[in-house]
């Protein structure tokens, strides 16, 4: 309790600064962070960290795959970065003769290296204040329209400015909802390859149970290397590629850290939206999240289930569960910190006291009343959207039929001629034909079982009520029960049949196409989706720009009220910079966390009955002998994980965590449970970020995988 008093009277005295723990400030900026990170406990400078004229730490962070971050860890372009993102390319490299996912894989050798198909890292190679060039000619009076057309012109004249005659790539994105424009020029490689991966029951510790939990005990992390052509240039996979050579790689700090030491994250943070108004906190706490939580549910439910029942099912649906799971846990867990903070009242006091400083000033004073008016349009939109995304279209049966009613649509209104639509179909068809041939039987009982029950919740929760011609279907033919609608549904159509599908779809005839706009799935989709796209889709897409530039004036003029606060951008997948202290939380009261986990709370797990608690063999045998290697704290300890203030997000796994010298001291992973709202609303006294103690993973790479000599390309400080 003292805790607390104490912060709360710090954000008192102190409530025109962000705090230091919150915030995802740009590498480019970070000189005006400099001397309050060095206050905090920082050895180093903010040119250290980032440079575009000499080698810095940037140069050792990349975008891994779409969203993930991955950091270098050897002058041979060896890669470090989460389990969790290194997840699908394991998974594919997996068959149940070889299956790396469960039992792991480690390379010998670069010769043994996997090649990672359509794996893609991206390495910052300068970032630029672009703000002025792209509202060249974007004045107050012209309309929305004309100003998005005159950036996206402005835009596509930097980039070409800025890339021609070279290997790089731009991608320029708006700041503050479009008060500021920021220019990062990259380069992208695409030769990526797997070199190490631990077993699952090390990997993925714990599963969905300890997923977003603290203490964790989890060795979430992958190994991947990146290939260059000779010049050390990006280039298509090839066995003539040669490791990179990056201009930075990270050091290692073996000495670890203690509580209340600095750190910083350095990374690709996903999303956050810090600026959201009442309206929207109270969509996302009392709608969208509860609704996309039920029925996720009920898939986990299903696919679970499946997944115990044999290690090939398990293996077919690892991936979809995790990702899954992964939003389910998050999205409770952020509805119970906005509550617990009172944040739809908090951010309603917020919007009194900004329409009383906007009274008097002519482009402020409307923008929140429009933007509540904004809010009541859309809301129905979004919740049905919502519904679309979470219910409809999670099924197998209606993801294909979604794919064969555009291309009936398509053919109808002239777009697709005779030729390309038998051609696009009998394509499609093959690729139907291989999801037919993996145990089909087993998949189509879960796939039908995951659209009856999504699709009832929709009927019954939504449609019933907005979709007349569904409800006429329901009650008038099948007495009032969806599920038997459902059921029929899935049981005629072509897509769940095998011998109805190569009957009619394996040598496809442009007269057959009758066939395909009756079939009941493809009929059922094309209803819904009709309804959709003809009206709401568009009036969706209007509502959000106008939404987003009433959001551009509303975070202007904050700016302008508290014009002595310092303010973080949203987080955009754009490399940033989080510092802060590895430090305790209480999360609930007489409980403290302690900021670090070690192998014992593996051992305390343990329960072989659990597939997530089951602990490998030779890893307890290395627990019992208390054989740590060079790894072991100064109590002797194995670390696994610790905890610290850093603001992350999505996007923020696989970052590296770094000490005050800006040596790797672990890799970011998760955040806790009780600050998953920190998306939104951020809590000094709740918000932690989880991250895998870079001693437990060398000590997993040597003395459990034996692979030693990955450990002895790195550059250890002792």
């Amino acid at each position: 309790m003292k805790r607390l008093l104490i912060a709360a009277f710090m954000l008192f005295i102190f409530g025109g600064r962000v705090i230091a723990d919150e915030g995802m400030w740009l590498p480019l900026l970070l000189a005006d962070k400099q001397a309050d990170m060095q206050k905090n406990g920082m050895k180093i400078t903010a040119e250290d960290i980032y440079s575009a004229n000499k080698s810095s730490l940037k140069d050792a962070v990349v975008l891994f795959g779409r969203g993930c971050t991955g950091e270098f860890v050897s002058a041979e372009g060896l890669l470090l970065t989460n389990h969790h993102c290194g997840y699908g390319s394991i998974v594919r490299h997996s068959t149940v003769e070889h299956d790396y996912l469960t039992n792991g894989f480690w390379a010998k050798n670069k010769q043994e290296e996997l090649p990672c198909a359509g794996m893609s890292v991206t390495l910052l190679v300068y970032m630029k204040d672009v703000t002025k060039e792209v509202l060249q000619g974007v004045g107050d009076n012209i309309s929305e329209e004309e100003r998005e057309k005159l950036i996206e012109r402005n835009i596509a004249a930097i980039r070409k400015k800025a890339t021609e005659g070279t290997h790089y790539e731009a991608v320029i994105k708006p700041f503050y909802y479009g008060n500021q424009y920021f220019m990062y020029v990259n380069e992208v490689f695409n030769d990526v390859r797997l070199v190490g991966a631990p077993p699952s029951n090390i990997g993925k510790f714990g599963g969905d149970t300890d997923n977003w939990m603290w203490p964790r005990h989890t060795g979430d992390f992958s190994m991947f290397r990146v290939y260059a052509d000779k010049d050390n240039k990006p280039a298509g996979y090839s066995e003539d590629n040669v490791p990179y050579v990056p201009k930075r790689h990270l050091r290692i700090n073996l000495k670890g850290a203690q509580e209340g030491d600095f750190t910083f994250v350095f990374g690709y943070p996903g999303t956050t939206k810090q600026f959201l108004t009442s309206d929207a906190v109270d969509f996302v706490q009392n709608m969208d999240d509860p609704i996309r939580i039920k029925l996720r549910t009920i898939r986990l439910d299903v696919y679970n289930r499946a997944m115990n029942e044999s290690p090939a099912q398990r293996l077919r649906y690892a991936s979809q569960v995790a990702s899954v799971a992964n939003g389910w846990k998050k999205w409770q867990g952020e509805v119970r910190g906005l509550k617990r903070l009172n944040a739809v009242d908090k951010k309603k006091a917020f919007e009194r006291d900004f329409e009383s400083w906007a009274a008097d000033k002519e482009m402020y004073r409307n923008v929140l009343p429009m933007m509540r008016e904004t809010y009541s349009a859309i809301r129905d939109l979004n919740l049905q959207y919502t519904y679309l995304s979470e219910a409809v279209l999670v099924s197998d049966l209606m993801h294909r039929a979604k794919q064969l009613s555009a291309l009936v649509d398509y053919a109808k209104k002239g777009e697709l001629d005779k030729a390309n639509l038998e051609k696009t179909v009998t394509e499609g068809y093959a690729e139907l034909q291989k999801h037919y041939s993996n145990d089909y039987a087993n998949h189509r009982r879960v796939d039908k079982e995951i659209f009856i029950r999504t699709m009832s919740v929709f009927y019954n929760d939504y449609a019933k009520d907005k979709y007349a011609w569904l409800k006429d279907i329901v009650v008038k033919q099948y007495d009032n029960n969806p599920e038997a609608y459902f059921d029929e549904v899935y049981e005629n159509s072509l897509l769940s049949n095998p011998a109805k599908a190569e009957k009619i779809l394996k040598n496809f005839k442009a007269k057959q196409i009758k066939k395909l706009e009756n079939d009941p799935a493809i009929e059922l989709f094309a209803n819904i989706w009709t309804q959709y796209a003809e009206k709401d889709r568009f009036t969706l897409a209007t509502l959000d720009t106008k939404l987003d530039s009433l959001y551009r004036v509303y975070v202007d003029g904050i700016m302008k009220k508290d014009n002595k606060k310092e303010f973080y951008p949203d987080a955009n997948l754009t490399l940033r910079v989080a510092y802060g202290n590895i430090k305790t939380y209480e999360p609930k009261d007489g409980i403290e966390y302690k900021a670090f986990s070690t192998i014992e709370g593996i051992m305390e797990k343990e329960n072989p009955e659990i597939y997530d608690y089951v602990v490998e063999k030779k890893l307890k045998d290395l627990y019992l002998a208390k054989d740590y290697g060079p790894y072991a704290n100064e109590k002797g300890e194995m670390p696994v994980a610790f905890i610290a203030s850093n603001h992350t997000t999505g996007g923020n796994s696989g970052s590296p965590v770094l000490d005050a010298n800006g040596d790797l001291i672990g890799i970011n992973f998760d955040r806790n449970w009780e600050g998953t709202m920190s998306d939104v609303m951020y809590d000094p006294s709740q918000c932690r970020n989880i991250s895998l103690d870079i001693r437990y993973c060398l000590f997993i790479i040597d003395k459990f995988a034996g692979a030693k000599h990955l450990v002895d390309e790195m550059t250890i400080v002792k």
